[in-house]
């Protein structure tokens, strides 16, 4: 796969407004700071026609969230002021945006809680009212962002009846992670207006010594104080302290917080594929752009070890990943989904307004035209050339690079999302419970056949990894151990919830991911689980639009399937005894149908340890990798002759 991307292909209304590619000033994708105002532009005008008459809502076509149409409103009031608040910061707002919004600021707390159209309403604690803590944040950092031309156009009524909307929502409880920013970054505007208290004060300090607790090393924080490490960490962890300190002047917080910023950009940088997209994992994914925020963060802030211009080839082909593969409708409006409408990416708490936090993702706007981000050349970046592996141990994820294609994979041994006092049983959720993400597949649905899975079954119900305990990190290996559950879901079969189901007791299931170039070795102990039952091993869910769009082969305990240019492989090298594949007819964000490979075998007694090669490719794998094993040793031969030896007792010594 060549770096340059072919040139863009853009269509309906939004095609007609871009500019020219500009290939001198950015070989790679050809976007340029144009471009960007051009999309922020589009997105603005096009909201303009679901605003409320006084302008203090914005209500999108869609499905409405589990809040209901007030929020929903509001949802899309604050998420658009962010992105017009970006553009006007960087004296790009030629279309006078900003001022639809002051307007509605008015409107939205002349009477708030009232039952009409306009009006904001009341915050209340994490739970049915608390949604409104989300945009309360927002529009307090756009606020921020612009307060001369916003707050300093208010008349002092005004100011103070949104100061009260303000102070009466950081005295409510938020949700137990990120959320704790919001009430933070509300007061930071506060006090930068002259309104500082001591609530104030102790929101500021409350949230400052959480993420303290909550950062794990190596740049990266939790979101909140479980194990919960993806694209949160920089489009929320990373961004609201960054931007406090910013626009507060506090030097030492900045000199605290930015080593932190470009130390997390080491890595997470090298997780954008060559096309543009961002890794495909966890929640919230139909913020799309929102998670190109700590690149544009880190050139904002001074703290990034990438160059101006490779960051900003990193920025314009996510830009251009989403615009090229009808993220905006004809109607200018950003979809629930990831290319389009995906409702498998949307949670319940997703209403029409949650995409247009893809605004943070334009924070690189707020800086000038004459940054460096936007003046010098876009550059060569590392994984144009050379491969790259790298096990972030703190968060337990290992990121894996090829330069052939250009495509990126990271195994999960250490992020499942769930709050240390919930408890480790009922339904998995996909975006989080998967060994393996990657920027060019999605996982499949909550009740197809799932994908990079070891699972056994027992009393017709496939176990589910829930709980991930990270145990061991090499240079190219992370290992994990989960307790297999088995969901029953309840009410329905189909319902997204699980109610019981059976138990093995003390049973545990070890697992090492160990990966070169594009080749993966799947290691996998299963301990204290009944013999003679089937058990499974899935590799990578390829998707396409329609069931012949796929080329399977079945060779011993050899499987791939191949769609779109994208290669799935699996290959039974210990233990398993049959190869096949799996249709997923819910598809993934990448396509309508998806196919998984998969391993077949049965539990005994005397064979406990089994191990797979995978790899996913855009281009053809010829290399092979080998394996055997002694008792509790796997030992593995690499393509290039290296042998690796895992002592599975001694990796996960001293777990009961």
């Amino acid at each position: 796969m060549q770096p340059v991307l072919p040139p863009l292909q853009v269509s309906g209304p939004l095609g007609s407004l871009l500019p020219d590619e500009d290939r001198a000033l950015s070989p790679y994708t050809g976007l340029t700071r144009d471009h960007w105002v051009a999309v922020a532009d589009h997105l603005l005008q096009s909201a303009d026609a679901y605003r409320s008459p006084q302008g203090a809502r914005i209500n999108f076509p869609g499905r409405p969230s589990q809040q209901g149409p007030a929020t929903d409103g509001l949802e899309g009031f604050a998420r658009t002021f962010l992105l017009a608040a970006f553009l006007h910061a960087g004296g790009s707002d030629k279309n006078g945006h900003l001022q639809r919004y002051v307007d509605g600021l008015v409107a939205g707390t002349r009477t708030v809680g009232a039952d009409d159209d306009e009006s904001w309403p009341v915050v209340g604690h994490i739970g049915r009212t608390g949604q409104p803590h989300v945009e309360a944040a927002g529009i307090a950092l756009s606020l921020h962002l612009t307060k001369d031309d916003t707050w300093g156009r208010l008349a002092p009524d005004e100011q103070d009846r949104l100061a009260a909307w303000f102070r009466a929502t950081i005295e409510q409880e938020p949700s137990p992670n990120n959320w704790y920013l919001f009430p933070a970054t509300i007061a930071s505007f506060l006090e930068g207006v002259g309104r500082a208290d001591e609530q104030t004060q102790y929101v500021i300090e409350r949230a400052l010594g959480l993420i303290e607790g909550w950062y794990r090393g190596e740049g990266w924080y939790s979101d909140g104080a479980g194990d919960a490490f993806d694209h949160y960490v920089g489009w929320a962890m990373h961004l609201y302290p960054v931007l406090h300190a910013h626009l507060r002047g506090l030097t030492a917080l900045e000199e605290k917080l930015g080593p932190r910023l470009k130390e997390f950009l080491e890595t997470f940088g090298k997780t954008f594929d060559r096309d543009g997209s961002p890794l495909y994992y966890g929640r919230s994914m139909t913020y799309r752009t929102a998670t190109l925020a700590a690149v544009a963060l880190g050139e904002m802030a001074s703290q990034t070890p990438l160059s101006p211009g490779q960051s900003r080839r990193i920025l314009s082909a996510g830009l251009r990943y989403f615009v090229e593969r009808g993220s905006i409708t004809e109607h200018g409006v950003l979809s629930l989904g990831w290319h389009g409408e995906h409702l498998p990416t949307i949670q319940r708490y997703s209403g029409p307004g949650s995409p247009y936090w893809a605004s943070k993702g334009f924070l690189a706007l707020m800086l000038p035209a004459d940054h460096p981000v936007w003046t010098a050349a876009e550059e060569e970046l590392p994984a144009d050339s050379a491969d790259y592996v790298r096990a972030v141990a703190p968060a337990g994820l290992l990121i894996q690079n090829t330069a052939a294609d250009g495509l990126v994979r990271v195994h999960n041994h250490g992020s499942d999302h769930l709050k240390p006092d919930a408890a480790d049983a009922g339904a998995p959720d996909p975006l989080y419970s998967r060994f393996g993400y990657s920027t060019r597949t999605g996982p499949t649905s909550l009740h197809d056949p799932s994908d990079n899975d070891l699972q056994v079954k027992i009393r017709r119900v496939w176990s589910a990894r829930r709980r991930i305990h990270n145990t061991a990190a090499g240079d190219n290996w992370l290992a994990s151990w989960h307790a297999p559950r088995f969901p029953r879901f309840s009410p329905w079969e189909g319902s997204d919830t699980a109610d019981g189901g059976p138990v093995l007791p003390s049973a545990r299931i070890d697992s090492i991911t160990a990966v070169q170039g594009a080749l993966e070795v799947r290691i996998h102990r299963l301990v204290w689980v009944p013999p003679a039952l089937p058990v499974r091993l899935a590799g990578w869910a390829v998707a396409g639009s329609h069931p012949s769009d796929f080329e399977q082969a079945v060779a011993g305990t050899t499987v791939g399937v191949q769609a779109g240019g994208l290669r799935s492989n699996v290959s039974g090298l210990h233990g398993w005894e049959s190869a096949g594949s799996v249709s997923a007819s819910y598809g993934t964000a990448y396509g309508e149908w998806a196919v998984v490979p998969e391993l077949l075998g049965t539990t005994s007694k005397e064979n406990t340890v089994y191990v797979a090669s995978a790899s996913l490719s855009g281009v053809e794998v010829e290399d092979t990798v080998s394996a055997s094993v002694d008792g509790v040793v796997a030992t593995v031969t690499w393509p290039d002759g290296r042998e690796q030896e895992f002592d599975l007792d001694a990796i996960f010594t001293g777990i009961r």
